[in-house]
């Protein structure tokens, strides 16, 4: 009897291709939204939290108001550093983590976190130890040079946090021992080891 092949296992998502999702800290760690009339949030960082699945660390905050959520901070934070997340951005300060549009963004700033569209709570320059440039304004845009040399057009009011995301370096530490790289791949959606296709009988490859 035949069996499916890698790459048909794969479409089908068995427990081997499954993210543990259940592990997973955080509903995407967005930007708190602003609601009628709100413009200013200022938190404070309670904790640091390992994320399985995610390379950044996560910070956990609580809000003026007692909420707590989650954030993605940059690197040099500290337990107990108060930050803000302004809707305009008058007045506040370009400090590394608080959050301001980019509109309010002097050029060659070092941004992550990086709103598509306004209040969509941050889709750009996420990853550990990355960050983008503000390179060009114009009219109500502004141009950003991601880490892959790739620059973007994105409207003012998109809110981005100065700095860099924590965590940077964790790639250059090799892993040395095979145990170590089973439990990293476990946490994400992937198979491994990875068997090379020529070492494959002819049927369980397609090529």
């Amino acid at each position: 009897m035949g069996k499916r092949i890698l790459a048909q296992r794969k479409g089908r998502g068995s427990l081997p291709f499954r993210s543990p999702s259940h592990r997973h800290i955080g509903n995407g760690v967005k930007y708190k939204p602003f609601k009628k009339n709100e413009k200013l949030f200022k938190f404070t960082v309670l904790d640091f939290i390992h994320s399985p699945g995610r390379g950044a660390p996560i910070a956990l905050i609580q809000y003026d108001n007692g909420e707590k959520g989650y954030w993605l901070p940059p690197e040099g934070v500290f337990i107990g550093q108060e930050f803000t997340q302004s809707k305009t951005g008058y007045g506040q300060p370009i400090e590394v983590g608080n959050i301001i549009p980019l509109k309010k963004m002097p050029l060659g700033t070092l941004v992550f976190n990086i709103e598509s569209t306004p209040q969509d709570g941050g889709k750009f320059a996420r990853a550990s130890g990355v960050s983008a440039i503000v390179r060009n304004k114009s009219g109500n845009k502004v141009e950003l040079l991601f880490r892959s040399k790739k620059t973007k057009w994105i409207n003012e009011k998109c809110l981005a946090t100065v700095g860099v995301v924590a965590g940077g370096g964790r790639t250059d530490k090799p892993f040395l021992k095979a145990g170590n790289k089973f439990h990293y791949i476990k946490s994400k959606a992937k198979k491994w080891p990875v068997v090379r296709g020529v070492a494959m009988n002819a049927v369980s490859h397609p090529y």
